[in-house]
């Protein structure tokens, strides 16, 4: 079994309860509050923001050329592509890029952004390649399991699209042979890795949840 192979079977009920969340079963069937899919605009908007320096600071980390090149183009990729579905979505929902750029994050996503900024400054490149690892391959899961649900073309379908594109899963195999690499070469880090792993799979799930409940600050 690879070494990414054992870290999805320790996280198996977290992806599972991923796969059952109701934000998550909702956006499939299309039934999704818009007031929460507006929520995940805009938090996961900002968190994109970090997820792009923490690739850029791992490129830098990097023992190698070729795996510079992949991690800093990931960041680009990050901010030019994928932030523009983003602001394309918002757009929707009468929201600019100001509007975007204002938005304070939620205390769920504080956390998760926190971790995985501080894992980049303090961790080894195996660590941060392990806790941004489950972005990548959970949403590619999720939205595997939500096409398998959808019934039909509905108003979140391009969300679905995005995270079942070839592009995509080019993207999540290649974090996904990182990993692998990482933890082969690195025995004395895979512990580190684990736990990287998971906290980011918990926070993953976390952020479901927070978009679901329209998590703000109580105070």
């Amino acid at each position: 079994m690879s070494f990414s192979d054992r870290l999805l079977d320790a996280g198996s009920e977290i992806w599972d309860a991923q796969k059952e969340h109701p934000f998550v079963v909702e956006l499939a069937d299309g039934s999704l509050d818009e007031g929460a899919f507006r929520h995940w605009v805009k938090q996961d908007y900002r968190y994109l923001l970090d997820y792009a320096r923490v690739f850029a600071l791992a490129g830098a980390a990097a023992d190698d050329e070729e795996t510079t090149r992949r991690l800093t183009g990931t960041a680009h990729a990050t901010l030019a592509d994928e932030m523009d579905l983003h602001r394309s979505f918002a757009a929707e929902y009468g929201l600019s890029p100001g509007d975007l750029e204002a938005v304070e994050k939620a205390p769920t996503c504080a956390a998760y952004t926190d971790f995985l900024v501080r894992t980049a400054h303090e961790g080894s490149v195996a660590e941060i390649a392990a806790a941004v690892y489950p972005c990548g391959q959970g949403y590619l899961d999720v939205a595997d399991h939500m096409a398998d649900l959808a019934t039909g073309e509905h108003r979140y379908t391009p969300f679905i699209e995005k995270y079942t594109s070839d592009e995509f899963r080019e993207t999540v195999a290649w974090m996904r042979d990182l990993v692998d690499r990482y933890g082969e070469e690195y025995p004395g880090e895979r512990d580190a890795m684990r736990a990287a792993f998971l906290r980011s799979a918990r926070l993953e799930h976390a952020f479901w949840e927070m978009c679901y409940t329209r998590e703000e600050w109580s105070v």
